[in-house]
């Protein structure tokens, strides 16, 4: 099989104030298979050049969402994104064809633990059924959505040493997006791809 080629749409309004997800958006951009975007850096004025954006997703395999979860969603710049660029025809419709097959994964990082994106705590739901808007658009638009990539507690992350262990994941993440069978991982039920990740890695899951 040869190499699934990445897109990586990166979404952080201030990544120099961030501790995970600008460490993140380094280790896609260098990753021989993935194509990195930072939408606020192309598009300070929020004005998305719908045509160039479209043929970005033509032109690869996997679609890779890399925000900071907001308020139960993406920061606003990613929103006006899909709003722009997921248009009927292209997208989703009779004729929007133009993404049919391909994958896509949302790879975020939540403030609260992970015990807090459950029906016991206080968020009351996973964040994959927080994140089932995303899922739902992929799948309207004939993509192929898979579980989510989550950073749980980024605000401790570092200070509690989980940073480099989650840069780890997030680098056999993408090597296994590029050259590794997917098709388990769509039948999955799991909350995250995290768990995926350490089964198929022979790790005991977290």
């Amino acid at each position: 099989m040869s190499a699934r080629r990445i897109l990586v749409l990166f979404a952080h309004p201030s990544p120099a104030r961030s501790e995970i997800n600008r460490h993140l958006a380094s280790l896609a951009r260098e990753h021989p298979y993935a194509s990195f975007v930072d939408l606020y850096a192309e598009y300070p004025n929020y004005r998305v050049d719908i045509d160039r954006e479209q043929q970005r997703l033509c032109e690869h395999d996997v679609i890779v969402f890399l925000f900071p979860l907001y308020w139960y969603s993406t920061p606003a710049l990613l929103k006006e994104w899909q709003d722009l660029v997921l248009e009927y025809g292209f997208a989703y419709g009779r004729e929007g064809t133009a993404l049919a097959g391909k994958y896509f994964i949302c790879a975020c990082s939540a403030g609260g633990p992970g015990a807090a994106y459950d029906a016991s705590g206080y968020n009351h739901h996973s964040l994959r059924e927080l994140l089932i808007p995303l899922e739902q658009t992929a799948t309207l638009c004939h993509m192929r959505p898979l579980p989510p990539f989550a950073l749980f507690g980024s605000r401790t992350a570092v200070e509690e040493g989980r940073r480099d262990e989650h840069l780890r994941a997030f680098s056999g993440l993408l090597d296994h997006l590029a050259t590794k069978p997917l098709d388990a991982w769509l039948q999955s039920e799991a909350c995250t791809v995290n768990e995926l990740l350490s089964l198929s890695s022979g790790e005991t899951p977290p």
